[in-house]
């Protein structure tokens, strides 16, 4: 479940997202909604946060002589959308981020597309050195609309037991 309304008070009721690691089972895939549309904002502004000058993307007279005939958005950007999209499904109760692995540009993405994801787990297992967490490894897969996948990466996740997340603890 990825969504729980604990009772935290008469009539007073917390959303919290995300899973425990007992909630990860190899083999599940979970797609993350809702999708994203792209817009040239988003990769002109992403691009010049992260001081990205190659002119594939944001310069549309470059773009125009290029295979793509117009700007491809930031790879960089994609991959933190994807990401982003599965947080509530996989990491919101995450006690951090291991690695990321095996990350495949398979497509361009051009402003006005729209990107989803899903990911499958690949492995579950218990930490050996922290008992009240477990790693969770998956592979994550990001499509445009039309079904064109555009990237994959293996994720893990250090993910604590039920019981142990943050937002377990009264008060919260």
């Amino acid at each position: 479940m990825t969504v729980e309304h604990k009772q935290v008070g008469p009539n007073r009721y917390r959303e919290s997202f995300g899973r425990h690691f007992e909630d990860f089972k190899v083999g599940d895939t979970y797609e993350h909604r809702p999708g994203r549309t792209i817009s040239e904002t988003d990769n002109t502004w992403f691009t010049l946060l992260t001081m990205n000058t190659h002119p594939l993307h944001f310069d549309t007279a470059y773009c125009a002589r290029t295979e793509f005939g117009r700007p491809v958005v930031n790879s960089c950007l994609t991959l933190a959308i994807v990401t982003g999209m599965s947080v509530s499904d996989l990491s919101q109760k995450a006690v951090a981020n291991l690695g990321w692995d095996k990350i495949r540009l398979t497509a361009p993405v051009f402003a006005g597309d729209t990107i989803y994801a899903e990911s499958e787990v690949l492995d579950v297992r218990e930490s050996k050195s922290r008992s009240t967490q477990g790693i969770v490894t998956v592979r994550t897969t990001g499509r445009k609309a039309d079904g064109t996948v555009f990237m994959t990466y293996e994720r893990s996740i250090l993910v604590p037991r039920r019981g142990h997340a943050v937002d377990d603890a009264a008060g919260y």
